[in-house]
């Protein structure tokens, strides 16, 4: 511990996990059941997935927000820790050009967990998306030694553990 450290107790201290909540209620599925390989394949990261029974999604970490894509179907964020995880809700949303979607955050707002990111109108999205289902995905998996899943597929409501991420 240097003099500064011991002068002004600011200990440096590396956080070597972090656990990812559930951001939505609804049924958790690995991310092999995602009907798109871009998903399913991890080709963009690891994680999980949610079929939501209902449309809100709150944030499933305390971090900063780096991105709320201008369709509102998808958002950023970065952990204290580094881990930058996307939310992105259903699948071909992106083609809805936001209809149904609200945000409630934007870039540069720090998020604690539970905090409401987006709200949407689930019957839209399963009437014009290909999917409902909400990838949570760690985009930076080359700072991730393993990405753990705390449950299978089973029913899961707000701020459930599901995940842990163990850090390099």
């Amino acid at each position: 511990m240097g003099l500064f450290s011991k002068l002004f107790g600011k200990e440096e201290k590396k956080v070597e996990s972090q656990k990812i909540l559930s951001f939505t209620k609804g049924k958790l599925v690995d991310l092999s059941e995602v009907p798109d390989p871009v998903f399913s394949q991890k080709m963009m990261g690891d994680g999980f997935a949610i079929f939501p029974s209902e449309g809100k999604v709150v944030s499933p970490v305390a971090g900063e927000v780096i991105q709320v894509f201008p369709t509102k179907h998808a958002v950023g964020i970065k952990t204290e820790s580094g881990i930058e995880i996307l939310i992105h809700i259903g699948l071909e949303t992106v083609h809805m050009q936001g209809e149904g979607f609200e945000a409630h955050v934007q870039a540069g707002n720090v998020v604690s967990e539970g905090d409401i990111l987006i709200t949407f109108d689930l019957d839209l999205v399963k009437e014009k998306a290909s999917s409902t289902v909400i990838p949570c995905i760690v985009t930076n998996m080359d700072s991730v030694e393993e990405l753990e899943l705390l449950s299978d597929s089973k029913e899961i409501d707000y701020n459930e553990e599901v995940a842990l991420v163990k850090l390099k």
